[in-house]
């Protein structure tokens, strides 16, 4: 399994570090023909802003939405979120394809970063340390998004939609591998399921070949 870490600004090297651990192939994405043969990709934390700007300066902006958009994984973490969101209430360059609205710098600056124990289902029962810096939050979510984790207070912080999850906290700052282990989970299920469906189609298709002209004896 080879999986891309968006290089172009903010916490990629300890993403990569994550995925060593979990002996897979990394390769540190800054322009878009870098995007062929990945499994799957991770848009890490840093300045949203900054990482937007960059990916329209360097093509890989459309380059990521056709990515993603021809069903590969992708997992945005703070500033990722923000990226993959379709709003976020200003002007800025946004990915915009996961139906969620998020705010930046949520819950404060700098000195007001936070960690918590977070419960989440999709990763047992053990609660996941949650490393929250100058985080966002989910504000809204569509109807074919699922919310994977929740303040105390209710507040969404994490979330999948189809191929794509994201999280306003940094796995990756932790010594827990879940969160990266669940998102190489969800490329493996994706593969099941392609193979599974090429499989039906050739079932499909020799079913429906003409059947053999049956000759009778005079």
């Amino acid at each position: 399994m080879r999986i891309g870490v968006l290089a172009l600004q903010g916490a990629f090297r300890e993403h990569i570090e994550a995925l060593h651990k979990l002996g897979v192939e990394t390769v540190e994405v800054r322009l878009p023909e870098q995007l062929e043969g990945l499994d799957g990709l991770i848009i890490p934390g840093g300045e949203s802003t900054a990482i937007g700007k960059l990916a329209v300066k360097y093509g890989l902006q459309d380059a990521i939405r056709r990515y993603v958009m021809a069903g590969h994984a992708v997992y945005g973490t703070c500033a990722g979120m923000i990226m993959l969101s379709k709003d976020v209430g200003r002007d800025q360059p946004l990915l915009s394809l996961m139906d969620i609205k998020v705010e930046r710098n949520a819950f404060g600056r700098q000195l007001d970063s936070f960690e918590t124990d977070l419960e989440i289902p999709a990763l047992g029962d053990e609660p996941f340390p949650g490393v929250f810096i100058r985080a966002p939050r989910i504000e809204s979510v569509g109807d074919d998004v699922e919310v994977l984790a929740k303040l105390e207070n209710g507040t969404p912080v994490a979330a999948r939609e189809g191929n794509m999850i994201v999280t306003a906290f940094h796995p990756e700052l932790t010594d827990d591998l879940r969160w990266h282990r669940y998102f190489l989970s969800l490329i493996e299920g994706s593969k099941d399921q392609k193979l599974q469906a090429a499989g039906t189609a050739n079932h499909t298709g020799s079913s429906q070949l003409d059947p053999p002209t049956v000759v009778s004896d005079p």
